[in-house]
């Protein structure tokens, strides 16, 4: 198949379009500066790869991009966990994705896949997180706006296109181009940058793992599905204990109350404002990792069956980030500790279970049933499906 790719420069975005082409597909990418095709590319043995500069709430961009394709990833968004770029998430990640989706819709594609995020669901109310979990509201500027993005994919699913929505965990993994605020997170652990933790927990889920969940849905005429893909939820003391293993450093694990690091977080956004340098802490990190309650069960069993999505341990997940944070030397080898020096990283896309069972449901929505009802806002409905 020939498929678009939004966001195939980000970290999400260059391990799918990797895995993409290892599975024999053609891709064309839809990105903002050509500038970083090779340095989020090449690294992953990708040396040439067709491309049309422009941005994904550029409708006739959008448009051109996509002649000639058979089906598209949306993976572009502005991630980000500091409150200064609120505004570019409110507005980029929604239209961006009612742009895409919608264009994609118009033409035909099949798949439509759409990379949403885990944070749709913040904060839990349910006692089991699935992908037909209760969306939440966010407890951010980012998942509150991701929150906007997945109303508009749905409106589009109940409107008939054959959108597949992804919800990754927080991701982790080796080569990650722009240093996105789920591995800067483990790089600022390391650097001392978290003295307090919050007493919270966080699913993750490896890089690698979500683009082979991307490879696995690429296939046309299953209709609009949904798919979560995160490991158990781990408590923020239990990873830096992780990490203080693999490395043979003694890192702080001092936590502290939601009563003071909430209004202390929301301080600190406030004091980020004033800053031309990026602080570690925000009341939307914060608040995440307080959106999991112990009592909630993380389950992506049906989706990793279904699609015969190998796990990889989460020892190795973060050997692997920090062996590639020293290696490019965002840690010092004092930081990095143990895995300083060691042999470079392996970029290989993760192997496939050998064998999956046939049908579990609790994971996923399947082809065929209809998705829950949801409110799209006024200024981002979808057109009517096409008639036949």
């Amino acid at each position: 198949m020939r498929v678009l790719v939004t966001g195939g420069t980000g970290f999400v975005g260059c391990h799918t379009v990797a895995t993409l082409v290892g599975h024999g597909h053609q891709v064309r990418l839809l990105v903002r500066d050509r500038q970083r095709i090779a340095p989020a590319l090449g690294p992953l043995g990708i040396a040439e790869v067709d491309a049309v500069a422009g941005d994904v709430t550029d409708a006739a961009t959008v448009q051109q991009a996509m002649r000639g394709c058979d089906a598209v990833v949306h993976a572009a968004s502005v991630y980000s966990l500091d409150r200064r770029r609120a505004a570019l998430m409110a507005h980029t990640n929604p239209t961006g994705t009612d742009i895409v989706l919608g264009a994609a819709h118009r033409q035909g594609l099949d798949p439509i896949i759409h990379v949403s995020s885990v944070g749709v669901f913040w904060p839990i109310t349910a006692a089991r997180l699935t992908a037909s979990s209760p969306l939440g509201t966010g407890v951010g500027p980012y998942t509150r706006s991701k929150v906007a993005a997945e109303l508009v994919a749905r409106g589009y699913q109940q409107a008939g296109a054959p959108v597949v929505i992804t919800y990754p965990a927080g991701v982790l993994g080796p080569h990650d181009p722009h240093l996105s605020d789920t591995v800067r997170a483990v790089h600022d652990l390391l650097r001392g940058r978290w003295p307090l933790l919050p007493q919270g927990r966080l699913p993750l889920v490896d890089v690698r793992e979500v683009a082979a969940l991307h490879t696995a849905v690429l296939r046309p005429g299953q209709g609009a599905r949904r798919y979560l893909l995160a490991g158990p939820a781990v408590e923020l003391v239990d990873l830096v204990g992780v990490l203080g293993e693999l490395t043979g450093r003694r890192l702080p694990q001092t936590t502290a109350p939601d009563w003071l690091l909430r209004p202390a977080s929301r301080l600190v956004d406030r004091a980020q404002r004033l800053l031309p340098v990026r602080l570690p802490v925000s009341a939307e990190a914060v608040a995440a990792t307080l959106s999991i309650g112990t009592d909630v069960e993380v389950d992506d069993t049906a989706t990793r069956q279904e699609l015969a999505i190998g796990r990889r341990d989460l020892r190795q997940t973060l050997t692997d980030t920090v062996r590639w944070l020293a290696q490019h030397e965002h840690l010092t080898v004092r930081q990095a500790g143990a895995l300083a020096g060691m042999p470079r990283v392996s970029l290989a896309p993760l192997p496939e279970l050998a064998s999956v069972a046939a049908d579990d449901r609790a994971g996923h929505q399947h082809k065929g049933e209809e998705p829950p009802r949801v409110a799209v806002p006024a200024h981002l409905q979808p057109p009517p499906a096409a008639q036949p």
